[in-house]
């Protein structure tokens, strides 16, 4: 298989696994699933949640593709498996550490699409019932939380 086309079909997953999620998160997740998510709208005590099982969750068809691609000479599968990966990736990054700080990386960040992510985050965690919600997907953003930290910036701007 040509390394483009690889590389082609990784990114195409990466970018496909946006609306995955956002279905997943609204569908399964503030659905049938809720009792493993509830936890993460209404948080107890303690470092871990219920809601981390789904890093298993969807770890596992990442894994199968990668591995039974590989073994078996079908690159597509495997590419499939690598960009669904390289989406696990972004998802920790922007929802563990960028968004809720698990980890102390990024938390001063000024940077507009960051913060965009974050008041997008903080408008989904206000509702605390599966039944409620808006704003279910991860790496794309709505243009009314655009607008609303553009407005912000330059409010503060004025003020300065």
């Amino acid at each position: 298989m040509n390394w483009l086309v690889f590389i082609a079909i990784v990114l195409a997953t990466f970018f496909i696994m946006e609306g995955i999620t956002w279905l997943t998160h609204r569908f399964v997740m503030h659905g049938f699933l809720w009792y493993l998510h509830r936890d993460h709208h209404q948080q107890g005590p303690g470092f871990f949640e219920k809601n981390d099982a789904f890093f298993l969750i969807f770890a596992i068809p990442s894994w199968l593709c990668i591995m039974l691609g590989l073994k078996g000479h079908h690159y597509i599968v495997a590419a499939i498996g690598f960009g669904i990966a390289l989406y696990g990736l972004a998802y920790f990054i922007v929802h563990e550490v960028i968004i809720h700080q698990r980890l102390k990386w990024f938390t001063r960040s000024n940077n507009t699409y960051i913060r965009s992510i974050r008041w997008a985050h903080k408008m989904h965690h206000k509702h605390l019932h599966k039944q409620e919600g808006e704003s279910f997907g991860m790496l794309m953003v709505a243009k009314k939380y655009w607008d609303k930290v553009r407005n912000d910036k330059k409010m503060i701007n004025l003020k300065s």
